[in-house]
């Protein structure tokens, strides 16, 4: 369909990736330099906002003539043993042999399998925003560690970049209700300036912070995606990675049932893909939650453990190395897709 073609061309290289600790602890972590040459690659990826993907992906689904758009809402979602049934708003019916949700944290097709999940909480809120700034961004990310969570600079094409600043949910509010001019100020400030004068330049989103898990990915002829079966809070660019490993990871599991003339929604092929996720989405999910609560923490145990990591990976390049790639691409639950294998 050409999508990386026309997303990269609205995509910011990132090249450099900081990570640096900002808790004025008494023991502090040294800086995290991640560097993408040092892997061999020449980028780490692209950072695309969610409107240039979004409309990318309309463009490129209306256009493709293999693929049927039905606009609607699903109000209600009937399993049958050979197959699902979706009924939208106007009163159409849909009758499909399976159905991938991917309608987002409060799924009506993951609740219709009769899917459970496990959510949890954080004392945390994050504000987004896209900014302007004076300076060049040099095509690295910058991720301060505060006392109260990360506060993440994600360069945009030009001299703009996307920010998710976590809180304290009643500090986060005030940041939210402050004026452009002096939100602008209070950044640069918490960005000790390292990107010049800033300027705010989109609407601003306000997120309390939770997670969750469900606790199986397939069921009763439905698959999920996406936040339909995790969410956790944005530290180390995890999510939409992550999502994207679901989908290529299910056109594969679907890819071969097909090929070997399986029913597509059989429990064979919804293990096949409860096997090719679940190590993936629990590890990732683990880790990010881990690495919240110990930013988190005050506890001189947690402070020494952040510390002697991040010491580590800056002493010992395998050790950094791995990191980069793992944190890219687990190596043992990559799909064949996402490498630049065909699948099949």
């Amino acid at each position: 369909m050409g999508l990386w073609e026309a997303l990269a061309a609205r995509g910011q290289p990132l090249e450099v990736m900081r990570l640096v600790d900002d808790t004025g602890r008494l023991i502090r972590a040294p800086e995290a330099v991640f560097r993408a040459p040092e892997i061999g690659i020449g980028t780490f990826g692209s950072n695309i906002t969610n409107r240039d993907i979004t409309e990318v992906l309309d463009a490129r689904a209306a256009a493709e003539p293999k693929l049927t758009r039905i606009l609607g809402a699903v109000t209600d979602v009937r399993t049958r043993e050979t197959g699902i049934d979706l009924t939208l708003d106007d009163g159409r019916t849909i009758a499909a042999a399976v159905a991938v949700a991917a309608d987002g944290r409060r799924s009506k097709l993951r609740e219709a399998a009769g899917i459970e999940v496990s959510t949890w909480s954080y004392p945390q809120s994050a504000l987004v925003l896209n900014m302007r700034h004076t300076a060049e961004h040099n095509d690295v990310s910058t991720e301060f560690h505060t006392r109260s969570g990360p506060f993440v600079l994600v360069p945009l094409p030009g001299k703009r970049t996307s920010i998710v600043l976590v809180e304290k949910p009643e500090v986060a509010e005030r940041l939210n209700a402050m004026n452009d001019a002096d939100l602008a100020i209070e950044l640069e400030r918490r960005s000790h300036s390292i990107l010049g004068r800033i300027e705010i330049e989109s609407e601003r989103q306000l997120w309390p912070l939770s997670g969750m898990t469900a606790k199986r990915v397939a069921a009763k002829r439905v698959f999920l995606v996406g936040e339909t079966a995790h969410v956790f809070p944005p530290i180390g660019a995890q999510g939409l990675n992550l999502s994207a490993r679901d989908v290529a990871a299910l056109g594969e599991v679907l890819a071969r049932a097909r090929r070997e003339g399986r029913d597509l929604g059989s429990a064979g092929t919804m293990d096949a893909y409860e096997r090719a996720r679940r190590i993936d989405v629990e590890t990732r999910t683990r880790g990010v939650d881990m690495a919240d609560r110990l930013l988190l923490s005050d506890a001189l145990p947690a402070q020494v453990v952040r510390s002697l990591g991040f010491w580590a990976i800056n002493r010992f390049a395998p050790l950094r190395h791995l990191v980069m790639r793992e944190g890219l691409m687990p190596s043992f639950a990559a799909p064949r897709m996402m490498r630049g294998l065909k699948v099949g």
